[in-house]
């Protein structure tokens, strides 16, 4: 959430950046600067009350204390009275409008990078690597591939729970384990320290990384137990660190958890969807990085740099898109994601999306650090994915076929302990 001083001092900059967005609503902006300055003018009252009451509790003191009159004291707890009801009236009004205050910023996106396109402008594709032919004339794509060496199966998912699921079994599960223990050892080689978290969270821990209310509509609810499931593991992991005063000494933080991730996603159809495109769960291994308002440019090139090599290292074609103003994530300033090339649907897959959020998701965790010299400071939070597990295993199945077998990629051997599915 954006800070009502940066809006004031930075209007002209905010509007431009919600502009690149191409968000509509920028008269929230006046109506935010001006419940801010009804919400100081409120505050201003109540705590002139408060004094006035203070002293009147005092002089009260000391007329009891002198064995002065009664008719002194009558007079000023009828005062005293009067200020109460008109305290209780000002905190009410107070209320009343940081409610509404509240309401107008959570509506409002984090302000896009510097380097950020505007509105009307295509996302940036960076650089690209590897080879996007396939090894064979008619190769099958992933869903075909899975019947003919009974790697996974979509309709029992489907009779299990319905559309957008899916049952990994026998090499298709080992492949798919295999991936998730990789990413995490390279993470964690990487310094990234691994957490094992709730697949639930509740509505606080939600709203502290902006999924709600922006996503409310994408994820599953449990109403039984006011729970949603989480749609990513950045959700959990960064809410270990909500309420948090850190030292400067203590960052980067850096953290990498497994999870199944769960989304509606809703309005979805076509070839988007078909086999392992686009599920209502699956699986994915989540970086995150909590810095210093200095370091976190240096963090994301880090995040960059980390994910790229895992990639190469499975020796998948990719390339890195910088996303435009409306394309990014509420919460995101900058994002980054990595495609990988399907030879076989002959598209580009995303896999990876690296956030730098700067202080827009501490601000709601309340996650702070305090500096050398003393002074409280919002942390940069950063989330990447490292990586999200059904395309990666669509793209590793479908270009790495030959006519009668899918080759398995080096690093992954010690993992699956076969180097070839037939």
């Amino acid at each position: 959430m954006l800070q009502t001083s940066f809006i004031r001092k930075n209007k002209e900059k905010v509007l431009l950046g919600l502009e690149k967005r191409n968000f509509q609503k920028l008269y929230l902006i006046n109506e935010i600067l001006i419940l801010d300055e009804k919400k100081k003018i409120a505050q201003n009252i109540l705590n002139k009350i408060l004094q006035e009451e203070n002293l009147i509790s005092k002089k009260i003191g000391k007329i009891i204390n002198s064995y002065n009159n009664d008719f002194q004291i009558k007079s000023l707890k009828e005062k005293s009275f009067f200020l109460k009801k008109k305290r209780k009236n000002t905190n009410i009004q107070l209320e009343k409008i940081s409610k509404n205050l509240e309401k107008k910023l959570n509506q409002i996106p984090n302000i896009p990078d510097e380097k950020i396109k505007k509105n009307y402008e295509k996302n940036d594709i960076l650089f690209q690597e590897g080879e996007t032919h396939c090894s064979i004339i008619n190769p099958l794509p992933h869903w075909d591939l899975s019947k003919k060496f009974c790697l996974f199966d979509s309709n029992l998912g489907t009779k299990i729970c319905g559309s957008g699921f899916t049952v990994y079994m026998g090499k298709g599960a080992k492949l798919q384990r295999s991936l998730i223990q990789y990413f995490l050892d390279q993470n964690i080689q990487a310094s990234y320290k691994e957490y094992s978290l709730p697949y639930l969270v509740n509505e606080k821990s939600g709203y502290a990384t902006g999924q709600i209310p922006d996503k409310e509509n994408q994820m599953y609810f449990i109403e039984k137990d006011n729970f949603y499931l989480i749609p990513t593991g950045e959700v959990p992991i960064m809410n270990c660190f909500r309420n948090r005063i850190l030292t400067d000494l203590d960052l980067p933080i850096k953290a990498t958890t497994y999870t199944s991730c769960f989304r509606r996603e809703a309005g979805s159809y076509g070839s988007k969807v078909r086999g392992l495109n686009r599920l209502h769960q699956f699986e994915k291994v989540e970086i995150i990085q909590i810095t210093t308002p200095y370091t976190s440019s240096y963090s994301l090139k880090e995040m960059i740099s980390h994910i790229k090599n895992i990639l190469k290292s499975l020796n998948l074609p990719f390339r890195l898109v910088r996303l435009s103003g409306p394309d990014l994530g509420f919460s995101s300033a900058i994002t980054y994601d990595f495609e990988i090339y399907s030879t076989v649907q002959k598209k580009w897959l995303e896999v990876s999306s690296i956030s730098n959020c700067t202080n827009f998701q501490s601000n709601r965790l309340h996650l702070r650090y305090k500096t050398i010299t003393g002074n409280i400071e919002l942390c940069h939070t950063l989330n990447g994915s490292a990586l999200a597990l059904p395309r990666i295993m669509a793209a590793l199945l479908e270009n790495n076929q030959t006519e009668n077998r899918i080759n398995i990629p080096k690093v992954l051997v010690p993992y699956t302990k076969f180097d070839h599915i037939k």
